[in-house]
């Protein structure tokens, strides 16, 4: 279209360019020795395919901006790939949560029963870390959405390019800014390397989780035969192999990032060698995020949530007691940290019993302190405190229903876009 090169060349070297294609998918093509690379490679082999035309191929190019082209259409192409695996993730989550969003689970600090709520509202707090890990992506992808293609060396061209036009035809949304930046950038490749260290950090959180849940201390879930092994020693056990490794893929990726940052850190303008360590790293992290987020999706819609422990588990470490401190402020009119003393010596007669302060009697409530009243009774039971917590974003099932179609309504509308 600029006359760069003929018409009668042009056709000469598309149609020598997908010979050599067909060639390389059928595993016909062979490297030689001589060839410094694979660019060198296709410009000889076009050149023997169509005589001197395939010598034009390289016309205003440079390895630099075609790497550079091939590198950022990898990265943008696996963005939306991940991105999307990322959606179903989410839709997976919250099919699950709305599900169980009545169903009891002791939340926890510090790997501590803390206060009730329930398993669905568990599940949104993971889709919502999958949303962020959604949107960082797609904004990657939106930054980096420019075209390399025609800056050369590091300087540009004396040819009459039109860098707009082969933006548009590679789905670009224009040419990038500086070509001397284009061809020494690596930006693209360090954002998806650390998107995917941030959601396999986040897929790491909930796989330690699907671990400790599905151990014999806690059996709150059991993992599907898919997603579990046997011992080879021991017949009765049942071990988290698929969490395991999942978490066990964040070293990796993490490492991924550091080495490039690392590479990436001392380079002058423009390219330099060091940058053909930019690849594999990338590779490496693209396959693993994309089999992680298949694999989980796959674990989570198959395992088996166990009602009846995590309603027992609940019984364990007095979830309610924070509810009758709020009482004693409320009601009593009683300052929050004497309240507080007052539950903690609830807490201890609890203790005593050997039973959780949901079961107290009202004769035991009140012989720790009289002003405590018979309406705090109700308040203690577990279910009645996590519908309490009632605020914007809090764990009542009302509440979590809310998060659930606010969600889903943005699952929605990126599905449409």
């Amino acid at each position: 279209e600029q006359g760069i090169i003929s018409k009668e060349d042009y056709k000469q070297i598309d149609r020598g360019l997908g010979e050599i294609l067909e060639e390389i998918e059928s595993g016909i093509f062979k490297l030689d020795g001589d060839d410094e690379d694979i660019h060198m490679a296709i410009e000889g082999r076009l050149t023997q395919k169509i005589g001197d035309a395939g010598k034009r191929l390289h016309t205003a190019r440079s390895r630099n901006d075609q790497v550079a082209l091939d590198f950022r259409l990898f990265v943008q192409n696996n963005t939306k790939k991940i991105a999307n695996l990322i959606l179903e993730n989410i839709e997976t989550f919250i099919t699950v949560a709305r599900d169980n969003s009545s169903v009891l689970l002791p939340g926890m600090t510090h790997l501590q029963h803390a206060q009730p709520i329930n398993f669905g509202y568990h599940m949104m707090a993971y889709a919502s870390m999958f949303k962020r890990d959604y949107e960082r992506f797609i904004s990657s992808y939106n930054r980096n959405n420019y075209s390399p293609i025609g800056c050369a060396a590091l300087a540009g061209t004396s040819h009459p390019l039109d860098r707009n036009i082969t933006a548009n035809k590679l789905g670009f949304k224009e040419p990038t800014l500086n070509c001397l930046d284009t061809v020494s950038d690596r930006d693209f490749a360090l954002e998806i390397l650390f998107n995917i260290s941030t959601m396999i950090m986040h897929i790491s959180r909930l796989s330690e989780e699907l671990v400790l849940w599905s151990s014999s201390e806690f059996r709150f879930i059991t993992l599907s035969d898919r997603h579990a092994t046997g011992s080879s020693i021991m017949p009765q056990k049942k071990n988290p192999d698929i969490p395991e490794l999942l978490r066990g893929k964040t070293g990796r990726v993490n490492g991924n990032l550091v080495s490039l940052l690392t590479v990436m850190k001392g380079l002058p303008l423009a390219y330099n060698k060091d940058m053909q360590e930019d690849k594999e790293g990338v590779f490496d992290s693209v396959k693993t995020a994309l089999l992680s987020l298949q694999v989980l999706n796959e674990m989570i819609q198959d395992m088996t949530i166990n009602i009846d422990n995590m309603n027992k588990a609940c019984m364990i470490g007095h979830l309610s007691a924070t509810d009758l401190a709020d009482y004693l402020v409320k009601e009593a009119g009683i300052p929050f940290r004497d309240a507080y003393h007052i539950t903690g010596n609830v807490v201890n007669l609890a203790e005593d019993k050997g039973i959780d302060i949901s079961e107290l009697s009202l004769e035991d409530l009140q012989s720790i302190d009289s002003r405590i009243g018979e309406g705090v009774i109700s308040l203690l039971d577990n279910r009645v405190s996590m519908n309490a917590r009632n605020s914007e974003g809090g764990t009542s099932t009302v509440r979590t229903i809310e998060q659930i179609d606010k969600l889903s309504r943005w699952l929605n509308e990126q599905k449409d876009k």
